[in-house]
């Protein structure tokens, strides 16, 4: 079927949604991973993070992420928070591939929504450089990864 001029391409899965307003936070990949050796803290419980991921959730994931992709985040996030709040978990750290779309997409609405909520003790936190970042670090990151399988990230 030909195109005319008049057709629109399909819009991106985040244009039915706000743009964030809030500033995006960055945290590097070295703090990530002090979180991750301190014994005294614990994922999902002190530090939550969230791996946006869909179909390209492959070659492994951070050890102690939970899945929810950026495409399902927006609509939900009164139930995410709720949830986040009732842990008590204090510092929620999303990324994606690089962290530079649904990463900082994701980060700024959560931070909306905190602000939104009057909430300054929960912060919203975008991994830098996101999985891609992390894998490239080197071993001492891709040992705390689960399912890391080095040929996909070849």
């Amino acid at each position: 079927m030909a195109s005319t001029q008049d057709e629109q391409p399909d819009a991106p899965w985040h244009a039915a949604y706000p743009d964030p307003t809030s500033d995006v936070v960055f945290i590097s990949r070295e703090d990530v991973l002090a979180l991750l050796n301190d014994s005294t803290l614990v994922a999902g419980k002190d530090y939550l993070l969230v791996d946006l991921r869909r179909n390209d959730h492959q070659g492994g994931t951070i050890r102690g992420s939970v899945n929810l992709p950026a495409q399902s985040l927006h609509p939900i996030l009164p139930t995410y928070y709720n949830l986040f709040k009732a842990a008590g978990v204090r510092k929620i750290i999303f990324y994606c591939g690089s962290s530079g779309g649904r990463g900082c997409r994701s980060g700024g609405w959560f931070g909306d929504y905190l602000a939104s909520q009057n909430d300054s003790d929960m912060q919203s936190l975008v991994l830098q450089g996101g999985i891609k970042g992390w894998v490239k670090a080197g071993k001492e990151y891709t040992d705390k990864m689960l399912e890391y399988n080095a040929d996909l990230w070849a």
